[in-house]
């Protein structure tokens, strides 16, 4: 099974994927937690270039290329792999983040983005995908609470944050199936118990 973390940035999705990690993996589950963009040692050299502060002239076409190809990295080189030998991956981001980081927060079309993204990934989709939802500025104040980790995507203007959020929304919307948004706005325990209960429902279906 396939489950992914989304969210607006300070979402607290990273900070809240080892306690699920450790949850599912003491409940018997064969477990790879993964991240993007990321997941691979080629994915991992694309992550500095896109993290970067100093690469304020990456534009917004070259910023969508190069997650596009860490993430068919990623894909082909873990997460398909470990998919057909029957483990659960836990990643925090996929083409989620695409669609509503350079699709709604650059204004990409979005019919073009799922092109893409559908040959990049080779049509794979998420079984699951838990939407951490925090207001924007809420957000964005708890990010620059951790210097280390802000990076040049934060930085954006407020406004391509509200988009991203905005799209977030819509994409949960489109595909309540798939989609479960928990308020990220409650204490960190109460979100991890929502977050656990969500994907353990969802396995045990199936």
């Amino acid at each position: 099974m396939f489950i992914t973390l989304e969210g607006p940035e300070g979402s607290g999705k990273t900070s809240q994927m080892p306690a699920l990690t450790k949850y599912l993996r003491d409940a018997g589950y064969d477990v790879v937690a993964t991240r993007e963009p990321g997941g691979t040692a080629v994915g991992d050299q694309i992550r500095e270039v896109l993290m970067n502060l100093q690469n304020v002239e990456i534009v917004p076409r070259t910023e969508i290329l190069l997650f596009l190809a860490a993430r068919a990295q990623h894909v082909e080189g873990l997460i398909r792999p470990s998919l057909q030998a029957g483990k659960v991956v836990l990643c925090d981001r996929f083409s989620d983040s695409t669609l509503a980081y350079q699709g709604y927060g650059h204004r990409t079309n979005l019919d073009t983005l799922r092109f893409l993204l559908d040959f990049s990934t080779g049509g794979l989709k998420p079984d699951l995908t838990l939407l951490l939802d925090v207001p924007v500025r809420s957000g964005l104040e708890r990010k620059r609470g951790n210097a280390a980790e802000w990076n040049r995507l934060d930085a954006y203007a407020e406004a391509f944050h509200k988009r991203v959020h905005q799209g977030y929304k819509d994409l949960a919307e489109s595909e309540p199936e798939r989609w479960i948004t928990i308020d990220a706005t409650q204490d960190k325990e109460a979100v991890q118990e929502e977050m656990r209960a969500a994907v353990i429902q969802r396995l045990q279906s199936r």
